[in-house]
């Protein structure tokens, strides 16, 4: 009976320390590292070197200011840039005036308190319709 309330007791202590722990860890996310502040704000991801790759993003609030490690992917859009996610329509019709595509996009989520715009609309060359691929080449199967 006493290894019952033992192990009940160690459980429970258990339980209480992991949720103390979960709690500090919501504290930090919320705020920022190591900090009591409550609004922070967040500048742009600024990569190290060239225009991608591993950087810094910088946070004030008030007097208190912090730096923390941030990821520029490569493949990101600079017109409306890496902080501003945003949900793309299909690709229209090609446009034989100008020789490009576009579709719209609409504001799915800004990080970081980013200043992003609603709706955007990008663009891009059309792609040439080949024949080549159609016709096989003379010489190259068995006879």
């Amino acid at each position: 009976m006493q290894r019952r309330g033992f192990l009940l007791l160690a459980l429970l202590a258990l339980l209480a320390l992991t949720s103390a722990v979960a709690k500090k860890k919501d504290k930090v996310k919320k705020g920022g590292p190591g900090s009591e502040c409550a609004e922070w704000t967040w500048g742009p991801c600024t990569p190290s070197s060239k225009d991608c790759g591993v950087g810094f993003r910088e946070g004030t609030c008030g007097a208190q200011t912090q730096r923390i490690r941030c990821r520029v992917p490569c493949n990101w859009k600079k017109e409306f840039g890496a902080d501003c996610k945003y949900k793309f329509e299909s690709w229209g019709a090609c446009d034989g005036g100008t020789g490009t595509k576009a579709r719209q996009g609409t504001l799915k989520k800004a990080r970081y308190n980013a200043q992003c715009q609603e709706t955007i609309r990008v663009t891009k060359p059309c792609t040439p319709k080949t024949k080549a691929k159609a016709k096989a080449k003379k010489g190259k199967g068995k006879d």
